[in-house]
């Protein structure tokens, strides 16, 4: 049986962000990475293919190139824990051990959760940027409509990106002003939850943008089927009684945000909490009953919005956090929640919405560079430009520009 340090399982974004940034602090570390994905994807990107401003190319590379150098690489899926005897099952029935245990394994994206979907994805209008093969097709079908219905879903929460379904909105809804159709288009959005963003100091400037474009709201309706031959899909919602009805809508393009759970695996864990989540202290992001596991990124349980820019920050919080355990010295680093989502609102503007626990602001920048709370042309190019090269040569590598992580008091840890 082979023997690590640190193993950590998932090479997402969180897993080498996690990596890297313990190889910063100790560079002769033993890390293994389980993962069995050839290709990592920059996933904050696919909005902007699906609008095309960005190539499909621009968001991915081999999962070899990202892997820091001295991390042993495992091209195989985890299957299972055994955190009493600190291993890691694997998928081909073996073994490995560590002294800690970092879980990045992302989430799981349930196409098979809506009847028809699955089969109607990348036809019949049917399309998602939550997916590298589709977004193309998000773009192919909006310059492509010239009126018609585009209906575009978000599901229950918790969901990676909360903002992204609207994303796709909003910038379709651009295009079509640009060129002239968004009179002759219906544009609706069908939100299981019950508010545009949950987060209220940013609706307001998003509701301008609702009004602008046309855009019905539908809250709490949630979509339960799709027909793609017959472009067709159905919502459900439920009253205050209980009472459950059923609408079917035509679509001529039909943009979905697919239910997201914990990967199978996971939930079927003693790592998971009765939520299906990794069962991890909010601050620490230590496992509430293994002192030597830790968890970030979309599988954590907490209750951060599930970004890019949460593993970001994250990242070096389990770091520190892990290295402590290591050394048996007591924890001192916390995350405080923060998440961002750069909701694009029109090509060339975004409202850069920036958030921790419990919805309270922290924004990056002063208000008189950035407002948040206000669509910026400076946010769209920190959006197009800047956010990729800090993903790929700072996050991925190591570097931590503006994610020092809080301290905590030492009776806290």
């Amino acid at each position: 049986m082979r023997h690590f340090d640190v193993v950590i399982v998932g090479g997402g974004s969180s897993g080498i962000a996690c990596a890297a940034s313990l190889l910063r602090r100790r560079p002769r570390l033993g890390i293994c990475l389980i993962e069995p994905a050839t290709e990592h994807y920059y996933q904050p990107g696919w909005t902007l293919v699906g609008a095309g401003v960005f190539s499909p190319s621009h968001t991915v590379r081999p999962m070899r190139s990202v892997i820091p150098d001295g991390v042993a690489w495992e091209r195989q899926a985890a299957a299972g824990f055994d955190p009493d005897n600190d291993e890691v099952l694997l998928q081909d029935g073996s073994r490995m051990r560590y002294r800690a245990l970092v879980a990045a394994p992302g989430l799981k994206l349930d196409w098979q959760a809506i009847p028809g979907l699955a089969e109607a994805l990348g036809q019949h209008g049917v399309t998602s940027n939550y997916r590298y093969d589709l977004a193309p097709y998000t773009w192919k079908l909006v310059q492509g409509l010239r009126g018609g219905k585009a209906l575009f879903t978000q599901p229950p929460m918790p969901i990676k990106c909360a903002g992204a379904p609207q994303k796709a909105m909003y910038l379709s809804a651009d295009h079509w002003r640009r060129h002239g159709t968004l009179a002759q288009t219906r544009i609706e959005f069908h939100n299981a939850g019950g508010v545009l963003f949950g987060v209220p100091a940013y609706v307001p400037a998003l509701m301008e943008y609702v009004t602008r474009y046309g855009i019905g709201l539908n809250f709490g309706s949630t979509l339960v089927a799709v027909d793609g031959p017959g472009r067709t899909a159905t919502f459900a919602r439920t009253d205050g009684d209980g009472k459950r009805t059923e609408t079917v809508q035509p679509f001529d393009m039909l943009h979905v945000c697919p239910p997201q759970t914990a990967p199978d695996f996971i939930r079927a864990s003693p790592l998971a909490a009765a939520s299906g989540w990794i069962d991890v202290d909010p601050a620490t992001l230590r496992h509430a009953r293994w002192s030597n596991i830790f968890a970030l990124g979309d599988a954590a349980g907490t209750t951060n919005a599930k970004t890019a820019a949460a593993a970001r920050k994250q990242a070096p919080v389990v770091a520190e956090n892990v290295i402590a355990t290591l050394e048996k010295k007591p924890l001192s680093a916390a995350y405080d929640g923060y998440g961002s989502c750069p909701l694009t609102v029109e090509r060339g503007k975004i409202v850069l919405a920036e958030f921790g626990y419990g919805g309270k602001l922290l924004p990056s920048f002063p208000t008189w560079l950035i407002d948040g709370r206000r669509p910026s042309r400076l946010a769209w190019y920190l959006k197009s430009e800047a956010l990729p090269a800090i993903y790929w040569k700072g996050m991925l590598k190591g570097r931590e520009w503006l994610t020092a992580p809080r301290r905590l008091e030492p009776a806290q840890s």
